[in-house]
């Protein structure tokens, strides 16, 4: 079933404040573990969040969006929230990027599905400009990965690593 208009902003006003709060609850964990660098890459990317799902408020002003309770989401977990096995105190900023990359294609993925799977012109217009802005956003990520130092330990190399109390 494809979306009308209202909904598919809904949706892609919920994805961007999913995404923001994500990088946001991301950026505190890594202080809490005096991993600034990384932090600081986390609180960019959800700065960027932000600012597009302000846009696609702005978009959306002339519309009433439908108020959608978090079970009438059309997935299980937000295209822009990776997975949880992705997250480690040790990650690098390079570590942070190759996430935030992969989540700006889930982002893509569902955008295009979205235009693709709707029979109304406006969502097909729109799902395609927005699948466009995450692409544009992984290229920024890929040059951005490309200035970016790789890692020189993995996280298995933790010369701290957590203690079990029985």
């Amino acid at each position: 079933m494809g979306y009308t208009l209202a909904e598919f902003l809904a949706h892609a006003i919920a994805l961007e404040n999913e995404a923001a709060e994500r990088y946001a609850e991301l950026a505190d964990m890594m202080e809490a573990h005096n991993n600034l660098d990384t932090a600081s890459v986390f609180r960019d990317m959800a700065r960027f969040s932000s600012l597009h799902g302000d846009e696609i408020k702005q978009r959306s002003r002339a519309l009433e969006l439908p108020k959608l309770m978090s079970w009438q989401y059309r997935w299980k977990t937000p295209p822009e929230v990776g997975d949880e096995n992705d997250i480690h105190y040790l990650m690098t900023p390079y570590h942070a990027l190759r996430y935030a990359r992969d989540n700006e294609i889930r982002g893509m993925e569902y955008y295009k599905d979205a235009a693709a799977n709707s029979s109304d012109p406006e969502v097909q217009r729109l799902g395609a400009d927005f699948a466009a802005e995450e692409a544009e956003h992984v290229v920024a990520l890929d040059k951005w990965i490309e200035k970016t130092p790789r890692p020189s330990i993995t996280w298995s190399e933790d010369a701290d690593p957590a203690q079990c109390v029985d």
